[in-house]
C-alpha cells in the first residue's frame, strides 16, 4: 500500500523519502492492482514530472500535503486529462482544474490521475459505466458502490493516499461503505463544486475517500473555503479534530425505521455499532425516520430529478445511444416535470426541514447504517433499478436537508461484507462528525481498507480548557510579557501552550492605534505559513468583554492551529489587508518585533 496521508507525510517531512520515489511507487501499484475500471486515465511522465519540479526547494513542513499523491473522479476537471463522466462521446479535454483540485495541488499533492463512475454520476452501485466495473477491494463479487466507485477502490486497495469523489444522492458514502474505508460528505458549500460537471447542481459536493477520518477531514481542510466563482459556495466552519465529545446524544431509528431488506446480518451489525458508541460513551435515543424517509424519496420521485436534466438532458437527446439506458431511463424522467409541480416540492421539502429539525433537536448527531444491505454485482445487473434504489435509502435525503455526513467502517461480516455506520448532523458540523467517527473507527480495530494495515494510533490528547472557559488563540500585544498581557491575568486567565497555526495563514501590521496590533488572515490552502501564538483559557465573561473591546478591522474567528486543532482567535477583515503590511515572513509578532528592535539597535549612535 501507498500508506496514509500521515505515514507519507511523516516520512517526506523527515527525509526518509522523496515526493518522486512515493508517486513512482504509487504508480507502480496501479499497474500491479491490474484491473483496467479503476482508472480512466493517468497523467503521463511529462505531466508527473511537472507537479513534482512544483515542489522542489519548498519546505515540506510547510505544505499540508507535501508530495501526497491521489485520484480524481473523472467529472472533476484535471487540467491536462479529459473529463469524460464516464460516457466516451461527452468527453473534453479539461483546460484548467477544478477548484478542489487547484487548492491540493497548491498544497503539494500530486494527481496520478482520473477514476471511473457510474455515468453522469447517477447511481449508487457502480456498473453502470462503459469502461467496466471496479473490482470491489474487499469482496471481488460484491458492487464497489458508486457513482465513485473508481475513487473508493483505488483508496481501499492503498493506491493512492486519498481521492475525491462526488456526493449528491450518497456517492461519497456508499462507495466507503461497501469497501471498508471512509467517505466524508462535506456540507454543502464547504468546497467548491466549480470544475464538477453537475448532477444536480444545488445538491452537489466534493467529497473525499481516505483509510482514516484523519486524512479525510485534512484534505477536506485544505479544499474548504469560500470560492467568490462559485455561486452555492458559502463561508462554513470546519474547525480540526478534537477528542470524543463528553457525553454525546445520538439518534439511531426506531426498529421499525432500520431497514435491511432481511439482511439480518446488516441489522445485527448495526445494532453491534450503536453499542460500540454507548460504550465510548454516547447517549443513543430513537427517533421518527419518516420525515428523512420523504425527503429521500423526493430526490428521484419528485422534482429534483430535472434538475439532473437540466444537466445533461441536452447531451441525451442529441446523442440517445450514447448513455447507459439506465442512467438515460432516470435522466429522461426529469423533461416530465412542471414549474408548478417544483415550486410545490420545494414547500414541501421545507416542510420537511422543519420536521427534521425537529426531531434532531437536542442531538448531536443521527447514527444510520451506511447502506442497508449488500449486492453482488449479478444481483445489480439482473435488477438494477430496485437493487440501486434499496442502497441509498439512508442516503438520498442527506443533501435535500443540508446536512454533512461522514462514513466510517463498522466490522466486516461474517460473510466477508463490509459493514459501516454514517453519522450526520447540519451543514457547519463536519469536524464534529469527526471527532465522532475517529474515535469510532480506531476503536473498532478494523484494518484500513483492503490493504491489511492496522490503524494508526490516535493523536496525542491536547490541553482542552475547563468547563466555564474559552481557549483563544493569541498573536499580539496579548502574549506573554506584551502590554495587553496583563488584561488576560487580571480577568482569570489561564496560559495554556505555545502554538502555531496551520501553514495557510498572513500575519500583518495593522495601522497605528493605542497599542500596535497585527492582524491574522487566513488566505487558500498553503498561501500563507504558521504563526507562533499562545493559546489561553478565559473565563466566559472575560471572554465576552474582550470581544466587546476588540476595535476594527479586528475581530473574533475560529483559527485551525498546525495540529489540526481548532480554536477562537483574534483575525482581520479581508478589507484591511491592502492598507497594512505584510508581516507574515517573521511567522510570528515577537519575531517581528525582535527585527524592528535589532534595526533600532543598528542604527543608534555610537559612544
Amino acid at each position: 500500500m501507498i500508506g496514509t496521508i500521515a505515514d507519507i507525510l511523516a516520512a517526506h517531512r523527515a527525509g526518509r523519502a522523496r515526493p518522486a520515489e512515493t508517486v513512482a511507487r504509487a504508480r507502480a501499484l496501479i499497474v500491479a492492482h491490474g484491473d483496467p475500471a479503476v482508472f480512466m486515465a493517468l497523467v503521463d511522465d511529462a505531466g508527473i514530472a511537472a507537479q513534482l519540479a512544483r515542489l522542489e526547494g519548498a519546505d515540506p513542513a510547510q505544505m499540508p500535503l507535501y508530495g501526497v499523491p491521489f485520484a480524481v473522479k473523472d467529472n472533476i476537471d484535471v487540467a491536462g486529462l479529459p473529463t469524460t463522466c464516464a460516457c466516451p462521446d461527452y468527453a473534453y479535454p479539461a483546460t484548467r482544474d477544478a477548484a478542489a483540485v487547484a487548492r491540493l495541488r497548491r498544497a503539494g499533492a500530486i494527481v496520478l490521475g482520473k477514476t471511473n463512475l457510474d455515468q453522469f454520476a447517477t447511481g449508487l452501485n457502480g456498473t453502470r459505466s462503459p469502461y467496466g466495473t471496479p473490482r470491489n477491494a474487499v469482496r471481488d463479487d460484491l458492487v464497489p458502490g458508486g457513482s465513485s466507485s473508481g475513487s473508493a477502490v483505488a483508496v481501499a486497495a492503498g493506491l493512492v493516499a486519498f481521492a475525491l469523489g462526488t456526493d449528491t444522492a450518497g456517492s461519497g458514502r456508499v462507495p466507503a461503505g461497501l469497501n471498508n474505508i471512509v467517505g466524508l460528505k462535506p456540507s454543502l458549500g464547504l468546497v467548491s463544486t466549480r470544475g464538477v460537471v453537475p448532477a444536480c447542481r444545488s445538491l452537489d459536493c466534493v467529497s473525499v475517500f481516505a483509510l482514516t477520518v484523519e486524512d479525510a477531514l485534512l484534505a477536506t481542510s485544505v479544499m474548504a473555503g469560500a470560492d467568490e466563482d462559485d455561486p452555492y459556495s458559502r463561508v462554513l466552519p470546519l474547525g480540526g479534530l478534537a477528542g470524543f465529545p463528553a457525553g454525546p446524544t445520538l439518534a439511531v431509528p426506531r426498529a421499525q425505521d432500520l431497514v435491511t431488506f432481511g439482511d439480518r446480518a446488516s441489522e445485527a451489525g448495526f445494532r453491534r455499532a450503536a453499542e460500540r458508541m454507548a460504550r465510548l460513551g454516547a447517549r443513543l435515543v430513537e427517533i421518527d425516520l419518516t420525515p428523512f424517509f420523504e425527503t429521500a424519496r423526493l430526490l428521484y420521485e419528485g422534482p429534483w430529478v430535472a434538475e439532473r436534466y437540466a444537466a445533461v438532458g441536452a447531451f441525451l437527446e442529441s446523442r440517445p445511444a450514447s448513455v447507459h439506458p439506465v442512467v438515460a431511463g432516470i435522466i429522461e424522467q426529469g423533461r416530465h416535470f412542471s414549474a408548478v409541480e417544483a415550486f410545490r416540492g420545494q414547500y414541501r421539502l421545507a416542510e420537511l426541514k422543519a420536521q427534521a429539525r425537529a426531531a434532531l433537536a437536542g442531538i448531536d448527531a443521527l447514527m444510520v447504517p451506511t447502506m442497508p444491505t449488500v449486492f453482488t454485482v449479478a444481483q445489480m445487473l439482473a435488477e438494477p433499478v430496485r437493487c440501486n434504489s434499496q442502497l441509498g435509502v439512508y442516503t438520498n435525503f442527506v443533501n435535500l436537508l443540508d446536512m454533512c455526513g461522514l462514513a466510517v467502517p463498522a466490522e466486516i461480516r461474517a460473510d466477508g461484507a463490509p459493514a459501516g455506520i454514517t453519522l450526520l448532523a447540519p451543514a457547519g458540523q463536519d469536524a464534529h462528525l469527526a471527532a465522532l467517527g475517529a474515535a469510532f473507527h480506531r476503536d473498532t480495530g478494523l484494518t484500513l481498507g483492503a490493504t491489511g494495515a492496522a490503524h494508526p494510533p490516535a493523536l496525542a490528547a491536547v490541553p482542552a480548557p475547563a468547563p466555564g472557559y474559552v481557549a483563544v488563540a493569541l498573536f499580539g500585544a496579548h502574549l506573554s510579557g506584551l502590554p495587553l498581557n496583563g488584561e488576560l491575568v487580571e480577568s482569570g486567565g489561564l496560559f495554556i501552550r505555545e502554538a502555531r497555526t496551520s501553514p495557510d495563514y498572513r500575519l500583518f501590521l495593522l495601522p497605528e492605534g493605542r497599542v500596535r496590533r497585527p492582524g491574522l488572515l487566513r488566505g487558500a490552502a498553503g498561501s500563507g505559513t504558521r504563526i507562533a501564538c499562545e493559546v489561553w483559557a478565559l473565563p466566559e465573561a472575560a471572554f465576552g468583554r474582550l470581544v466587546a473591546g476588540i476595535p476594527a478591522p479586528l475581530g473574533i474567528a475560529t483559527v485551525t492551529l498546525e495540529d489540526g486543532t481548532a480554536v477562537k482567535g483574534f483575525a482581520m477583515e479581508a478589507a484591511a489587508a491592502p492598507a497594512a503590511r505584510d508581516i507574515t515572513s517573521f511567522g510570528g509578532w515577537r519575531a517581528f518585533l525582535a527585527d524592528e528592535a535589532a534595526k533600532r539597535g543598528a542604527l543608534a549612535p555610537a559612544g
